[in-house]
């Protein structure tokens, strides 16, 4: 395992890798001395680097997926707005610029 070093300061012993899932759903990754039990900052529970994959994932997958449902909102707003100054006599390419949209390119 690779550990990070500090000039100067000398290892405590060996390090080994905690996986925590705190009580709000938050994952951590954490490396602490292998001699001692590790003490959480807050409500968790130690679990196995599988299922904090696992949770790691699912948060990333959720993140995901709200940001594409934002992103199309941005857009559906955008054509709608591109709508409405056409509509108001804007020329086309004025009202592209001002509504920001572009014919769904990002």
């Amino acid at each position: 395992m690779a550990t990070m070093t500090i000039a100067g300061a000398r290892p405590v012993g060996e390090l080994v890798d905690v996986f925590v899932i705190y009580d709000d759903g938050t994952p951590a990754h954490l490396q602490v001395d292998a001699r001692v039990t590790p003490t959480l900052s807050r409500a968790g529970t130690i679990v196995t680097k599988e299922q904090y994959g696992e949770r790691a994932r699912e948060l990333r997958d959720r993140t995901a997926a709200h940001v594409a449902r934002l992103m199309d909102e941005d857009e559906a707003r955008r054509r709608t707005d591109l709508a409405a100054l056409l509509g108001a006599g804007v020329r086309e390419e004025t009202a592209r610029r001002m509504a920001g949209y572009h014919d769904g390119q990002r």
